[in-house]
């Protein structure tokens, strides 16, 4: 057999995490990602050795967008307020495309995977983990800096909050999946967000709260 194209590995990643983002990684065979990619099986199996290394490999490809964007969103010329607050949207932003797309709430394809094949595919689990760990670190660095400028009280726990924030963000997203609804995601997002942070709703971009302003205006 000939060498498959050079674009032939790109389509399968691309249609298995279009695939599997629309239904479930359980329903997606390999003959569905096959066809749908119009791509031979002897090719699948020419890149990828199963279906949970194409998958894993898939959430890589998919993870390097969203990454790419999440330092846009978390570069240190916006506050640390205001990358939160711009998280929020891009959250809401990507599941509306999503919908746009595939006519449905999908929600976080990487959490989705993760949850469905815990204790049945290592890889895919170990994965999942790796890419929660990786927006973590991101969260962290940023949370850091809200104790620094005493935007949070110095006994922060800062692991702690960063892992809650990432749970908070997935239990929204969930929730939306489950109910196939988007109303109420972009404002529950930035609500929680801000509730785990510890911060009020009143916060501004600038990491002042309006009653703050309202007394430095008064003085």
């Amino acid at each position: 057999m000939g060498r498959p194209s050079n674009d032939t590995k790109s389509k399968l990643l691309l249609t298995a995490n279009d695939l599997v983002w629309q239904s479930s990684y359980g329903s997606v065979s390999v003959d569905d990602i096959c066809k749908a990619a119009g791509v031979k099986k002897g090719s699948f199996y020419y890149y990828f050795t199963s279906k949970a290394e194409l998958a894993v490999a898939a959430m890589e490809e998919s993870y390097k967008s969203y990454e790419s964007e999440i330092f846009k969103i978390f570069s240190p010329e916006r506050t640390p307020v205001e990358r939160f607050e711009k998280l929020a949207d891009f959250i809401y932003e990507k599941q509306h495309q999503a919908y746009e797309k595939y006519g449905r709430v999908c929600g976080c394809p990487f959490a989705s995977l993760g949850s469905e094949m815990a204790g049945n595919e290592e890889l895919i689990q170990k994965k999942a983990d790796e890419i929660l760990h990786r927006q973590g670190n991101v969260f962290e660095q940023t949370i850091q800096e809200m104790v620094d400028s005493g935007l949070l009280p110095v006994k922060t726990d800062i692991s702690n909050t960063s892992s809650q924030l990432i749970t908070s963000i997935l239990g929204q997203v969930m929730v939306a999946r489950i109910q196939n609804n988007l109303n109420n995601l972009k404002n529950d997002v930035k609500v929680s967000l801000f509730q785990t942070l510890g911060l009020g709703l009143e916060t501004h971009i600038s990491g002042m709260s309006t009653k703050s302003q309202e007394q430095q205006n008064v003085q």
